[in-house]
């Protein structure tokens, strides 16, 4: 994920892609803090799993 929030430009065309929101200092830090919520609260679930189809 945080390979995309990189500035880049095209080499091509020169258009620079800066992820970086000026406006909202904190959004890459909610964001990350967002998917490492989702992915623990996903371990839980796959956890509490039944182990076999037949259960």
């Amino acid at each position: 994920m945080i390979d995309q929030y990189q500035v880049t430009t095209d080499k091509r065309s020169g258009i620079v892609n800066d992820p970086n929101r000026l406006d909202d200092e904190e959004y890459i830090v909610r964001l990350i803090r967002q998917v490492i919520t989702v992915s623990l609260e996903t371990v839980q679930i796959v956890k509490n799993l039944p182990l076999g189809i037949a259960d």
